[in-house]
């Protein structure tokens, strides 16, 4: 585009914003920070929808600046296999800066927001306050323990690679104590491992455990019996894979029973304090190992109206993602509840809702900003995978329901092109194919030690944060 061209194109855009023209040195190479003068879009997370909504608002007459409390996204479907030690963190995670590269209106803070001052237009963080004029609130989710203070201290998580990690180790470092205990019954506790919530990620970590016994566990550790080993699926729903079809949901149950998982429905959990979970029913289950899946709960910075706040800890939301009340703050993702007659419960907490809805705050911004009529969000369900195992998957895609080796295949191909970074997919193609030939992928290193607070094991008595 010629020079004049383009001057006269961001002139013609004055009308909107008189600041703009001054940013053009921008443009040319000078210092972002100190000379951009466009609209500042500021990006409140770097998961799915934060980092759909930076990349297209490239080459976008706005100034984008993300914040995230890591420098890396992370590609949160493939985490249960970090907490097995099939696949590396580093695999499955990518540089934020790198993947925005070249992204010339695009900046990147490590920095959490604190407080959200609406009046202000400015958001407290841990690096100081910042303005913006837009603001897309997109900070996902973590666990919801539904206000078990026991369970949410000595149960684990596995939201975040820090937290993938930390599983991980109690899961080796629990199979090494068995090790050294002579009976059955000693080892008993340290080889139950009890999966709380039957969704996809309880479903697909369950089915990992149960290979690494069937397949891994003696060979590492030849003074162990596979039987001895226990995998429990637990939900509070009559069935597995509830929000998938009743045909998925009954393949996978047969999946998982197949491989040797006890499948619980129906069981409420009462309590747990790090030795023993017991169940509504009056059954318990000695155990160290209690890995939570049962729920999540957004993540809502300070600032938002209580009034705004939906079941879920989610911000009710208009239906082009705007926050209810507010003309230039939105939120997407799993943090987002937009309430139709449609969606009387929101959207689901899946990827595709955040990408889709990333891509059309984008859009919104700049018809916002060009003084065009908006429209509103409509979500187009692409369907739904999920892998209980070797050879062993269940499809729902729209109209067509299928289960076992087609939908495994389909399953892998699907995560394989969405992971970030060409490297990363090597990586993991390389290590998918060699665990499928050997039946013993992945290293199941313990690079740091884990011990959950108050249960004494070899003297630490201190939990990672990571």
């Amino acid at each position: 585009m010629p020079v004049t061209t383009f001057t006269a194109f961001f002139t013609s855009r004055c009308q909107f914003h008189p600041h703009i023209l001054g940013n053009y040195a921008f443009f040319k190479g000078m210092d972002q920070k100190d000379k951009s003068k466009f609209p500042l879009v500021l990006i409140a997370g770097g998961g799915f929808g934060g980092l759909q909504v930076a990349r297209k608002l490239k080459d976008m007459p706005v100034d984008v600046m993300m914040l995230d409390r890591h420098n890396y996204h992370t590609f949160q479907p493939l985490l249960y296999q970090v907490a097995i030690g099939s696949l590396e963190a580093d695999s499955i995670a990518f540089s934020l800066r790198k993947n925005f590269a070249g992204q010339k209106n695009f900046r990147f803070r490590i920095a959490e927001i604190t407080k959200i001052n609406p009046d202000k237009n400015t958001v407290v963080t841990t690096i100081g306050e910042i303005a913006y004029d837009y603001l897309v609130i997109a900070t996902g989710s973590t666990t919801n323990f539904f206000g078990n203070k026991d369970v949410e201290r000595f149960a684990m998580p596995m939201k975040s690679i820090p937290e993938a990690l930390n599983l991980r180790s109690l899961i080796l470092q629990n199979i090494e104590e068995a090790v050294l205990l002579n009976s059955k019954k000693e080892r008993e506790p340290y080889l139950n491992f009890v999966l709380v919530g039957a969704g996809p990620t309880g479903v697909e970590l369950a089915g990992a455990l149960a290979e690494l016994r069937n397949h891994i566990l003696v060979q590492d550790y030849p003074e162990l019996e596979k039987e001895h080993m226990k995998v429990y699926l637990v939900d509070f729903q009559p069935r597995v894979l509830g929000a998938m079809s009743e045909q998925a949901s009954n393949a996978a149950k047969e999946f998982l029973t197949g491989l040797g998982v006890e499948v619980l429905v129906s069981e409420k959990v009462e309590s747990y304090d790090g030795n023993e979970i017991k169940f509504g029913n009056g059954k318990s289950i000695h155990t160290k190992n209690v890995i939570w899946s049962a729920g999540v709960t957004g993540v809502v910075p300070d600032g938002i109206s209580k009034g705004s706040i939906e079941r879920g800890n989610r911000i009710r939301t208009g239906s082009i993602c705007l926050v209810e009340g507010s003309s230039n703050i939105f939120a997407i993702g799993d943090v987002a509840a937009m309430i139709t007659r449609e969606t009387p419960k929101g959207h689901p907490g899946v990827a595709q809702v955040a990408i889709q809805q990333g891509n059309h705050v984008a859009k919104t911004i700049m018809q916002l900003i060009n003084g065009e009529p908006t429209v509103p969000f409509k979500y187009l369900d692409k369907g739904s995978l999920a892998t209980i195992g070797r050879n062993k998957a269940v499809a729902d895609l729209g109209k067509l329901k299928f289960q076992g080796f087609f939908a495994w295949l389909i399953w892998m191909f699907v995560h394989l092109v969405s992971l970030l970074g060409f490297r990363n997919k090597i990586v993991v193609f390389i290590n998918w194919t060699l665990s499928y030939l050997t039946f013993n992928g992945g290293a199941r290193l313990i690079i740091r030690r884990f011990v959950t607070e108050d249960i004494p094991l070899n003297g630490h008595l201190t939990k990672n944060d990571g």
